[in-house]
């Protein structure tokens, strides 16, 4: 017997990721993707999973940090974008970054080779024709109007839309590194690092002053289209972050903490700005933290105000890109499936979730959904005491809606984290009451380890090769 294709409709890191596990379940594939035909205002390649906001996949700490969990959970599903990440990282401190270009790259060719996908170079403009039984839209933050509309109209619900923010990236060359130096934070060590992973440029307390005033004043790209539209508190521009007071970004991506200039080691900076290296060569650094919608003579002006950055030749300057998505905890079931369209899944960004692992995440778990039901086999979802299971719950039906403004939509992109898993109790060593931070480490530990173990029996792994890992 024949088996029908999975169609999927973006090849966005969600798109890669689903395409890649139905395939390598026996499903054939068949990926449709704008890129070139038609292009985004975000996208510069028309290579799939091309990283259009910052390079790092976050923390790959697996024991105390829900992303570092969702890392490991989907390394023991092979995921082909943790795998294409593995082999292009960067370093990072205690994060897992990578080379942006070799990334995708990796991905594309990957997907190109594999001979039971196939990819469509061509723009789908309406829902998915009723004669593809099994489809996938994971179109993504930057879903082409046409598309979106058709959505809307099918749900019943708006589209709605906020702004992700594009940080600017700095040529290392031109960086004075007699002000500046490399240090990790607390000298942590990650994956690919050595404790001095970041370029640190500090300010003191005139500086960074005169630096907010600064960017609080600077003129801004106005968007009058898209008045309203709310921004996602993990991706704020940084000068709105300033405008929430003086001392916001001190205690925010310009902190000072775990961090010692060693050109003037008895003085402790106000403020420090950090940059994080942005491709393998090691000749580009981007800001940390400093997405923007500052026009861009005002980037150049402003951001050369750093301390280090006076001479500053950036090699690409933020930006804004807009992001769409739908109200999934009301329209899709556990399965990702639209209610009232069977074979109809979402998956990535465009569902709810926040940040590349998790639209990655959530394009393995529709893949998976997808290529289970054409070969007849049960759909099964993942415990919710997984990073899997907790992300899938808080989109597809997690979220509390507040009976204080009815009808109004308070469900917002959401990145995985402690929140999200169903609570546990952390050991209690002999004689020692844990408090504190102490209490808080434990208590990770233990989700952290119960995802796991959860996660491998989920995924059938057997005993003996959870114990040779």
């Amino acid at each position: 017997m024949t088996t029908k294709p999975l169609h999927i409709i973006g090849g966005g890191l969600a798109g890669s990721e689903a395409a890649w596990q139905a395939a390598q379940a026996g499903v054939p594939v068949i990926l449709h993707e704008m890129r070139p035909v038609r292009g985004t205002d975000a996208h510069k390649t028309e290579s799939l999973a091309e990283l259009v906001c910052s390079n790092s996949f976050r923390s790959d700490d697996a024991q105390a940090n829900a992303v570092g969990l969702l890392h490991a959970e989907m390394r023991l599903a092979d995921s082909l974008i943790m795998r294409s990440a593995d082999a292009h990282q960067v370093p990072a401190g205690g994060a897992l970054a990578v080379d942006r270009d070799g990334f995708s790259a990796a991905v594309t060719a990957t997907l190109e080779a594999h001979p039971l996908i196939t990819i469509q170079r061509e723009e789908v403009t309406g829902l998915p024709p009723e004669e593809w039984d099994q489809a996938i839209i994971s179109t993504g933050p930057l879903t082409a109007p046409s598309l979106a509309e058709a959505i809307a109209q099918r749900t019943g619900a708006d589209a709605l839309a906020f702004f992700d923010a594009i940080a600017p990236i700095v040529y290392f060359e031109s960086i004075d590194m007699n002000t500046c130096w490399f240090q990790s934070r607390y000298d942590k060590v990650g994956p690919g690092g050595t404790g001095k992973d970041y370029i640190n440029c500090p300010m003191d307390k005139a500086q960074y002053e005169a630096f907010v005033q600064a960017l609080i004043d600077g003129d801004k790209t106005e968007f009058k289209q898209w008045e309203g539209t709310p921004y996602f508190d993990g991706c704020l521009p940084i000068e709105i972050m300033a405008e929430r007071g003086v001392e916001t970004l001190r205690h925010g991506p310009m902190k000072p903490m775990g961090l010692t200039n060693p050109h003037n080691p008895t003085v402790k900076a106000y403020a420090v700005v950090q940059l994080r290296q942005d491709n393998a060569l090691g000749t580009l650094y981007n800001m940390v933290g400093f997405q923007t919608k500052l026009k861009y003579a005002e980037q150049v002006r402003i951001f050369r105000m750093i301390p280090g950055l006076e001479n500053a030749d950036f090699a690409r300057l933020g930006g804004l890109h807009r992001n769409t998505y739908i109200n999934s905890p009301t329209l899709l079931d556990p399965t990702l499936q639209l209610k009232g369209r069977p074979g109809l899944r979402f998956a990535g960004q465009i569902t709810g979730c926040e940040g590349y692992v998790e639209s990655s995440a959530v394009g393995l778990l529709a893949g998976r959904f997808a290529a289970a039901e054409i070969l007849g086999r049960e759909v099964s979802t993942p415990p919710a005491t997984t990073a899997f299971g907790a992300l899938l719950n808080h989109i597809t039906g997690g979220h509390i809606v507040s009976d204080d403004e009815p009808g109004k939509r308070s469900f917002q992109p959401m990145n995985v984290n402690f929140g999200l898993f169903p609570p546990v109790e952390a050991p209690k060593p002999e004689g020692k009451r844990l408090r504190g931070k102490d209490k808080i480490v434990a208590k990770r530990h233990a989700i952290t380890a119960r995802a796991l173990a959860d996660c491998r029996a989920w995924l059938g792994i057997p005993a003996e090769a959870q114990a040779a890992e």
